[in-house]
């Protein structure tokens, strides 16, 4: 069978072929799995590969980038697709691997082409030999390997999901292909008339296969005659080559949608179309009912959804969507397509403009209660046609037709559910008619059965079944992880003996204290596995060990002050995977942020572009604020060497541009505490002497107010206008770090020393005598016992302004 990846170049193979990338530097695009700094990119370039399954749309680059790794690994490389092989080429291919690695100790890798093609069975063939090392499995599917590939490879390899390739990356790609001489038209002088390019790019919609497929086209169908291979070349070498916007339409004429009526673009956009109803946006329900109509979905199926978000979405607040829903259907089935579609419309647009009430979800709370209880139906309500003379049965019953309005109060719940609430109207539409009139039945019924000695217990009316199910992600929107790997037990034990290294060095309140602010840090960093962190002052190691583990397909790198702090961090490092290892860096003792220390980082990480910088208490006095400020939008423009100097060349350190530390999408995260607001001592005297307590407040408010120490000249406020007035988009948020502690005499005794600046401005305000009577029963209040020490810090979450 033909190796995928043969080489067999030549101008015969399609452009697309030819222009596949050969090394990581040329791939285009999927910078969140191949960007520099990401575990894979390191995985590659160190040849220390697991297995994975690159899973992601046509033409988004899981084949190219198989290639790519066949190009970097030494390893014996063999590649089957799916399609073409049964167990037979498995049992090959796992023989070949058992003998390189017995004769040669040689790791094999096994590419394997639209993996989920593969069934059962010869998927498992696969599983005892990943499993031993013998095979280090590369899957490459559009679908979802979730649902379509094995659970047991699954768990046992990386996932990385490739995503469409932006607008950017198809202009990149055909501009490489245009300037390329080797593989594509770089001999030539192709020029496009104005929005030609832009059409080929457009309508590949993320494929750079399909682009690459219509450039071809258009640059090799517009001479009258094209033979490159002949001496001389048709064209010549140097001639011009206009593709016209026609040139351009005709070589790409339908718009590549990527959608696949049994895979996840399938569940995905019929979940965007019913979302888009049930939240009344009809421009939204257009666009998603138009992207399956184009891309063939069955108008039954999306039929066959109206009907339901018809009862279980608009319900009574519009009795009367399910009737339009099921007309337009029929309606459909009697025309058919092309103008069926103005039925697809009707239905989608009555349903995403009427009133919502999804009060039938009673049904199901109703049922929630008859799977938990097996109640008796009430003697009043059973036949009476056949056993009344017997049994009673029926007996007691009052026939709501006999009273004024057709209704009379009486029991119609069995008698352990007296009182449950399953249906409760809404205000919307129809249901805004009924809703007093269901209520005040409720209630007579409630009090009637209240004075014959029933009463129930109401509950909430939408059961907790359907709040797990429907808001499990809540209102806030968050990004998508990207990747995934199986669980790593041995690097999991190895975080976590770090982490409790790192709390037996503290006191157990104070590490606890200190979780819970590294838990509201990384809650506000919102870490995806796949992101690369910068964490800056990491002496403590607070931050570090939790990225790491947050980060399983990216990276963690941490700049400390000192080099003991670094040497205890690579201790605790030293037996994760290199892979897996923090890289630490020591800031130079010259830095600081009036010099754009924190911007001059990416000179110490190797150009790596980071998704999140966590900074902690960085502000130390108000200008440094400013100076902040001005290190995070440096970290994201990079800037310019000023200081160049003629005697040395361009790529001496001394000559060379400070790139860009920051990712554009990146955030930044810091956490600062508030000197200004930190605890008062008074409030621990409150209840031994209340007058002197608010006496010493005073005093001390007028210390923390109007002190000339520089910690206390900034608060929470000011340093979110520094950061928005430098063009920062900035969100905070402030907390209180309550943390149990002992006050001991020793440590009373030098807050109010004389040497101390708080010790005597307390004595400047009070008095020498006033002083140390505070002292003495601040000392005898708080004897061996412990008190709560409030620290109050902001959190800030701090953007590129668009």
């Amino acid at each position: 069978m033909a190796d995928l990846f043969e080489q067999t170049a030549g101008t015969h193979e399609p452009l697309a072929a030819r222009m596949r990338p050969r090394t990581l530097d040329e791939y285009i695009g999927q910078d969140h799995i191949v960007g520099k700094g990401r575990l894979l990119r390191r995985a590659i370039a160190a040849d220390q590969l697991t297995s994975v399954i690159f899973y992601g749309p046509p033409g988004s680059g899981k084949t190219t980038l198989a290639r790519v790794i066949a190009n970097h690994t030494s390893s014996n490389f063999i590649t089957l697709n799916a399609v073409l092989t049964g167990v037979a080429d498995i049992r090959k291919a796992i023989a070949d691997a058992d003998d390189q690695r017995k004769l040669y100790s040689r790791k094999t890798i096994l590419f394997v082409d639209e993996v989920h093609r593969w069934n059962k069975s010869q998927q498992d063939a696969l599983l005892p030999w990943v499993e031993n090392g013998t095979i280090i499995l590369i899957g490459a599917t559009t679908e979802n390997p979730f649902f379509e590939v094995n659970k047991a490879l699954v768990s046992r390899s990386r996932v990385f999901q490739l995503k469409p390739l932006t607008r950017d990356d198809l202009l990149k790609a055909a501009q490489q292909a245009l300037n390329d001489t080797e593989r594509g038209y770089g001999h030539w002088k192709v020029e496009f008339e104005s929005g030609a390019l832009e059409h080929l790019v457009d309508t590949a919609n993320g494929d750079a296969r399909s682009l690459l497929n219509a450039l071809e086209l258009a640059v090799e169908t517009t001479p009258e005659v094209w033979a490159p291979n002949a001496k001389p070349p048709v064209p010549s070498w140097g001639s011009t080559i206009y593709i016209s916007k026609e040139a351009a339409e005709e070589s790409i004429q339908k718009k590549v949608v990527l959608y696949d009526r049994d895979g996840d673009y399938h569940y995905d956009i019929i979940s965007a179309f019913i979302k888009s109803l049930r939240g009344r946006d009809p421009d939204a329900a257009c666009y998603w009912l138009a992207r399956m109509v184009k891309a063939g979905e069955d108008p039954h199926f999306i039929f066959r959804r109206m009907l339901i978000s018809a009862c279980e979405d608009t319900g009574l607040a519009d009795p009367h969507a399910i009737s339009v829903v099921e007309s337009c259907a029929q309606a459909f089935d009697r025309v058919g397509l092309p103008e069926g579609r103005y039925f697809l419309a009707h239905a989608a647009l009555y349903l995403s403009t009427a009133p919502k009430s999804n009060s039938s979800m009673a049904f199901f709370d109703a049922l929630s209660s008859v799977e938990h209880e097996d109640a008796e139906v009430p003697n009043h309500l059973k036949d009476s046609s056949r056993d009344a003379e017997g049994f009673g049965h029926g007996a007691g019953y009052l026939y709501p037709h006999a009273y004024r309005d057709h209704w009379v109060a009486q029991q119609y719940l069995p008698d352990a559910l007296v009182g449950r609430v399953f249906y409760t109207p809404s205000t919307q539409g129809y249901e805004a008619k009924i809703h007093e009139e269901v209520l005040s039945r409720r209630e007579a019924q409630i009090a009637s059965l209240i004075e014959t000695g029933f009463i129930g217990q109401q509950v909430n009316p939408i059961g907790d079944w359907w709040v797990k199910a429907h808001f499990k992600g809540g209102t806030e929107k968050k990004e998508e992880n990207l990747t995934y790997s199986p669980e790593n037990k041995q690097k999991t034990a190895i975080l976590d003996k770090a982490q409790r290294s790192w709390m037996s060095r503290l006191e157990t309140t104070r590490a606890q204290s200190l979780l819970t602010l590294r838990n509201n840090i990384m809650q506000c960093a919102h870490i995806l596995r796949h992101h690369r962190v910068l964490v800056w002052n990491a002496d403590d190691m607070l931050l570090t060990f939790e990225c790491v583990r947050l980060t399983a397909e990216g990276s963690t790198c941490a700049v400390c002050r000192s080099a003991q702090s670094k040497n205890l961090i690579d201790q605790y490092a030293s037996t994760l995977s290199q892979l897996d290892k923090p890289e630490v860096a020591i800031l130079p003792q010259k830095e600081s942020l009036s010099n754009g220390a924190i911007a001059k980082a990416s000179l110490l990480f190797k150009d790596i572009l980071f998704d999140r910088l966590l900074l902690r208490d960085i502000v130390a006095k108000p200008e440094d604020a400013k100076y902040l400020a001005q290190n995070i939008l440096q970290s994201f423009t990079g800037t310019k060497n000023a200081q160049r100097d003629i005697a040395f060349d361009e790529e001496s350190n001394l000559n060379k541009d400070i790139p860009p530390l920051l990712a554009p999408e990146a955030s930044v995260i810091l956490c600062q505490r508030i000197p200004k607001e930190g605890q008062r001592l008074s409030v621990y005297l409150s209840e031994a002497d209340s007058q002197l307590a608010q006496e010493f407040a005073e005093a001390e408010n007028s210390f923390f107010k109007e002190s000339e120490n520089p910690l206390f000249a900034f608060d929470a406020t000011s340093i979110e206008q520094s950061l928005s007035q430098a063009g920062l988009t900035v969100g905070m948020t402030t907390d209180t770090l309550d943390e149990k502690r002992q006050l001991s005499a020793e440590e009373i005794e030098r807050w109010f020393s004389e040497q101390s600046q708080y010790g005597s401005h307390i004595r400047s305000v009070l008095g020498k005598e006033t002083t140390v009577r505070i002292q003495q029963l601040l000392t005898s209040t708080t004897k061996n016992k412990a008190v709560t020490w409030k620290t109050p810090y902001a959190l800030y979450t701090c953007r590129l302004s668009k």
